[in-house]
């Protein structure tokens, strides 16, 4: 393709600029949303994986039928079932796990967060397999009760006055003493959770023996398949029924992507009807101009231009159209996701948001085609004009 063809397509569009400018902010608008919401997407799906390799790769989470998160009230576990698995060699330990929305009181302020019991001999390997360290005190001792482990948000955010490590606050109308408090995770839900011993978290929420969810460590990641079959396996025996579900940190993600793999098509194809209406934006901007350089094209081909150089003129235009806006649409679309990125932080969720060149070459790729193809139509109309016919044009 020649560099006068080139010429001849800028200088059209530099002739009709209001109108070119309109038929390209359609293509951005569509690229805009495309790049914005696969970037965010894909950004919170690392995000969320970096958050399961936190929790650890080599645990085994068991918990009762229907278990939607911390806090839901799902019953069915007890201190047997624990004691049945503690028994299966191949974990390091078992611990227990009781999660219940309360009322947090401190110097007459009240707030509700998530309240989470674990044993207190547990508390130091827990974290330390977490991968989650303390901004400042120390960790619950084995035999201490009354205490409390809070998150970054408690002491900072929760209360007007900020809380301190020997700062005491009040749960359920019970007394306790904050001992540590732990590094910002990147989550509200982790950073405004207090933890405290199981044995006060049964007192306050009066649960003697139910367990929300169990969470097993495996000494060896290798055997988590078999010992994922022999906790079904004797959980099934012991308790008679099926009302449990064991499931790896691995299978939870699996279906956790699964269901923004089709939020993400979902969103993506509304994105992508913004773009089809720049197409036709295009389509529509290019039939004019043929109209209006009807004479011009009676012109070139009277001097000997071919259909297929005016096809290649017009497909040009059209190509260019669609770059200029996907160049546009795709510094657009990253700036939006980048400021969402920041808004979350803001907000209490840690969203990492990862820019791949990847996602950004393919929308001005698709761009780019996008306006080949909507200039197929009007291109071959202008390429099939017979000299005499045009020339008569006014």
């Amino acid at each position: 393709m020649r560099l006068d063809y080139f010429l001849l397509a800028v200088n059209s569009i530099r002739h009709r600029k209001l109108r070119s400018w309109l038929t390209v902010m359609g293509i951005v608008i569509g690229v805009a949303a495309i790049i914005s919401l696969m970037t965010l997407s894909r950004s919170l799906e690392n995000t969320i994986e970096q958050q399961f390799e936190q929790f650890g790769a080599n645990r085994i989470l068991i918990s009762a039928k229907g278990f939607q998160g911390p806090g839901t009230l799902s019953q069915g576990l007890t201190m047997d079932d624990v004691e049945t698995i503690k028994k299966i060699a191949g974990f390091e330990y078992v611990s227990p796990g009781l999660f219940r929305s309360a009322e947090v009181t401190y110097r007459k302020e009240t707030g509700f967060t998530l309240i989470g019991g674990i044993p207190a001999a547990d508390f130091e390997k827990f974290y330390a397999d977490s991968g989650i360290k303390l901004q400042q005190g120390r960790m619950v001792q084995e035999g201490e009760k009354d205490v409390a482990l809070v998150g970054s948000r408690v002491v900072e955010d929760m209360f007007s006055r900020e809380l301190d490590v020997g700062k005491k606050i009040t749960i359920n109308k019970a007394d306790f003493k904050i001992v540590g408090v732990i590094e910002k995770i990147g989550n509200a839900q982790d950073d405004n959770q207090i933890t405290i011993p199981l044995e006060n978290a049964r007192e306050i929420f009066h649960e003697p023996q139910g367990v929300d969810t169990i969470i097993a460590q495996v000494k060896s990641p290798e055997n988590i398949p078999l010992l994922q079959e022999k906790v079904e396996k004797e959980l099934k025996r012991k308790r008679g029924d099926t009302n449990f579900q064991v499931l790896t940190a691995s299978q939870i993600l699996d279906q956790i992507n699964q269901v923004l793999g089709v939020m993400q098509i979902v969103l993506v194809g509304i994105a992508a009807i913004s773009l089809v209406v720049g197409a036709i934006g295009i389509m529509n901007s290019l039939y004019t101009s043929v109209l209006e350089r009807t004479k011009e094209i009676g012109i070139m081909k009277s001097i000997g231009a071919r259909s297929s150089d005016i096809l290649q003129i017009f497909l040009l235009e059209a190509g260019m159209i669609g770059l200029v806006g996907g160049i546009l649409g795709t510094a657009l679309g990253t700036a939006i996701a980048l400021a969402v990125g920041s808004f979350s932080q803001k907000a209490g969720f840690l969203l990492l948001i990862k820019i791949e060149p990847g996602v950004l070459i393919l929308g001005l790729l698709f761009a780019f085609v996008v306006g080949i193809i909507s200039g197929i139509l009007p291109a071959y109309q202008a390429s099939r004009l017979k000299p005499v016919d045009a020339l008569k044009y006014e």
